[in-house]
């Protein structure tokens, strides 16, 4: 699969007149507590999704938001629970370059919140500009999900070609190039061995801090676990297994 040509086809979808389809705004816990709007559609198709029917089929889920309309729910959802932070989640943001570029500044303008961009970060791989675009904005963080510490386990969860892995490591090249706040974040459940040490080092090459990987856990839906039962058992088993040994109480 190419998830740059898959980008392309859900924008045609989930962008329409410099709006985006969103189809939940809320609260929630992760980051100490974030005002989270979920888009719909994404150019990876990851095995453990969690928010697998919004990404496969993009047309039939949401409504559409300006940037402004987005900008001032995030922004109210924050201030109501005392949050500091807002993000996108539920699919990929970068797809709608322009409508995330104005909603990026409209939170900017509007408030002192930090604004946590989760990208697999493709296209701002694919496009230096875009790294560039994002630098001017102090109140942003990206946090570029890596599906994988090699290109061979990036393409057996993601779907995507080996080929494409590289486009997430040079999403962080150009990220700091442009010195913007960024670091690699990695699930838990599909790192060790020798391919993250060299992950770490490779890295690390770019900017020393970006060896600090931050880990993720996977949350284990049972709508999750079945899908990974049908797609590889002995996967959900190596998951298991794994997690047992970081936690084992």
């Amino acid at each position: 699969m190419d998830p740059i040509a898959l980008s392309r086809a859900t924008e045609l979808v989930v962008c329409r007149d410099g709006r985006r389809s969103y189809w939940r705004f809320r609260p929630a816990k992760f980051y100490g507590g974030i005002a989270t709007c979920d888009c719909c559609g994404c150019n990876l198709r990851c095995v453990y999704c969690w928010s697998w029917e919004h990404v496969v089929k993009p047309e039939a889920c949401g409504e559409f938001y300006t940037a402004e309309e987005a900008g001032e729910r995030l922004i109210s959802i924050a201030r109501r629970h005392g949050f500091g932070k807002v993000r996108v989640s539920g699919g990929e943001p970068t797809i709608c370059k322009d409508h995330l570029l104005e909603l990026i500044d409209y939170v900017s303008r509007n408030s002192d919140l930090l604004f946590i961009l989760e990208t697999n970060g493709l296209l701002i791989g694919a496009d230096e500009n875009y790294a560039k675009e994002l630098s001017q904005f102090p109140n942003l963080y990206v946090r570029v999900s890596l599906k994988g510490v090699d290109a061979k386990v990036f393409s057996k969860v993601s779907t995507a070609d080996e080929r494409f892995f590289d486009l997430q490591i040079r999403a962080l090249e150009n990220l700091a190039k442009y010195d913007v706040d960024c670091r690699a974040a990695l699930m838990l459940e599909l790192a060790g061995g020798n391919s993250e040490e060299l992950l770490k080092e490779r890295l690390g090459r770019i900017k020393p801090e970006l060896a600090d990987v931050e880990y993720e856990t996977l949350i284990l839906y049972p709508r999750i676990v079945e899908r990974l039962k049908r797609w590889d058992r002995q996967f959900v088993e190596r998951i298991l297994e794994r997690r047992a040994q970081l936690n084992p109480f």
